[in-house]
């Protein structure tokens, strides 16, 4: 990690925010001693931000109205077309705590099975997929058959957490924040 938050800083700032149900993993880290994972260490030296992402993530991740696995897979595709590790292990672990795998157990292989997958599953990752590619081309058949599977206001937070992971991916890769298996061996 390429910043260095004092374990006081990290502490202090992750106090406020570790009843947050988008920390609930690192509450549980932090309940036994050890410090919340590097993002949340980096955040932790703007405790502003650190509280902001509380917000954000709880309206959006895991809080919100569209279903747990769909935001799961748009995070693993995000992560993976993106190559952030953090974000990409660390969900790799809470997809499997959730039991969002395929046949092999891997989350990652699910992505490309879309036999596997519900239409709303599908659609969520083909969404994400064509974010990545190109935001300002995405097709209009593919927002209507959106339309067809998603509220509107499901469209919405889905375009969110697509947008909130991306920029969550830009800065754990900025930064060199790296998961190191926590949630699995915690």
């Amino acid at each position: 990690m390429r910043v260095h938050p004092t374990n006081d800083q990290i502490r202090v700032a992750f106090e406020a925010v570790r009843d947050s149900p988008a920390f609930s993993e690192s509450a549980k880290l932090f309940e036994h001693g050890h410090l919340p994972v590097e993002m949340l260490q980096a955040m932790s030296l703007r405790p502003e931000l650190l509280r902001a992402f509380a917000a954000t993530s709880e309206a959006v991740y895991p809080g919100g109205i569209v279903e747990r696995r769909v935001k799961e897979l748009i995070i693993l595709e995000a992560s993976r077309h993106n190559q952030c590790q953090f974000c990409t292990q660390s969900h790799v672990s809470i997809a499997r705590m959730l039991g969002i795998v395929d046949d092999s157990g891997d989350p990652l292989k699910l992505l490309d099975r879309p036999d596997l997958m519900t239409d709303r599953e599908r659609l969520a990752v083909e969404y994400t997929r064509a974010a990545q590619r190109d935001a300002n081309g995405i097709e209009n058949s593919l927002f209507a058959t959106l339309q067809l599977h998603y509220t509107t206001a499901e469209i919405v937070e889905l375009t969110a957490m697509i947008g909130l992971i991306s920029m969550l991916n830009m800065f754990n890769n900025c930064l060199q924040i790296t998961y190191h298996g926590e949630y699995e061996s915690k």
